[in-house]
């Protein structure tokens, strides 16, 4: 049986630009596509109360409007709708455990230099089993491709390059298998980026240290080649471009990202008692990435 593609909706602008999102990566793997509303304050069953049949009215709605929108834009795609009465997080890592991956929607940019990924997205991606998406609301299936050669939208341009960060003290295999599928799945490049840094008390650039620099630079490279040659050999028709650079992994990878199509990190699982801790790179990567991220979570 096929794991669906599954999107969290409240309604809100980001999270139907996330339905938009999934639709259309629903379309590239073949897959169903599950539509899910979930909050604790819908009634299981009709109720002749108001105040109880509400939430129960509005919620079909945001799936009922959802839904004619994606049949109208993605016929292709089987789609199906649940309310689910119980707390946005729960019921989504629930169905995220089921899923091939779950979308889910990412505040605007804020006032403070980065993204606002809300508490149910934050609660949800520390403690689900499979991969992740975040959305941002202002996203659009244009924003996929690189723009032509006036620099406008082009929505039949190439796809833009997959980035993943890694290290290769620790090759994760979910991490490499989902970004090298998301690149192959979208004729796209795939950049690797693996940052590095020298030992506590070396400051790069002395005269001292920088024999010290040249060897780790050259380690790395060396370190980096040998963990992706066998996924080099696996899927031959992905261009892969590795960058070794120094520096702390986060400011490099978003930096490698600034003109992605999709930023895909690793996040180690963790026991329930560290509660929304993500890790500093992918925490990073949620809440100053421009782009789509993708969050795999691995042992």
């Amino acid at each position: 049986m096929l794991r669906p593609v599954v999107v969290g909706l409240d309604g809100s602008q980001e999270s139907l630009a996330a339905a938009d999102w999934a639709a259309r990566e629903a379309l590239r793997r073949g897959l169903p596509l599950r539509l899910v509303h979930a909050w604790q304050g819908l009634s299981s069953d009709a109720s002749e109360l108001p105040e109880l049949e509400a939430p129960r009215y509005w919620a079909q709605r945001i799936l009922r409007g959802a839904m004619d929108q994606l049949n109208e834009r993605y016929p292709q795609v089987p789609l199906s709708a649940d309310q689910i009465a119980r707390p946005a997080p729960e019921a989504l890592v629930e169905a995220g455990a089921e899923a091939e991956l779950l979308v889910l929607g990412s505040r605007a940019f804020s006032g403070f230099g980065g993204f606002l990924a809300g508490s149910v997205a934050l609660a949800t991606v520390a403690h689900v089993t499979r991969p992740v998406v975040l959305v941002r609301a202002d996203q659009t299936a244009e924003d996929e491709r690189t723009p032509n050669t006036e620099g406008r939208p082009s929505p039949r341009g190439p796809f833009r390059d997959v980035v993943v960060g890694v290290d290769p003290a620790h090759p994760c295999e979910e991490l490499l298998t989902f970004a090298f599928e998301s690149a192959r799945l979208r004729s796209a490049s795939l950049r690797v980026v693996h940052a590095w840094q020298l030992a506590y008390g070396q400051v790069p650039g002395t005269p001292t240290d920088t024999q010290a620099e040249v060897t780790s630079q050259a380690d790395a490279q060396r370190s980096l080649a040998s963990m992706l040659q066998p996924w080099r050999e696996k899927y031959p028709a992905v261009a892969v471009r590795e960058l070794v650079e120094h520096g702390r992994a986060a400011h490099r990878l978003l930096h490698a990202a600034q003109d992605a199509g999709l930023l895909v990190v690793g996040r180690r699982m963790r026991p329930a008692r560290f509660g929304t801790h993500t890790g500093p790179v992918a925490h990073a990567a949620m809440h100053h990435a421009r782009c789509p991220v993708a969050i795999v979570p691995h042992a």
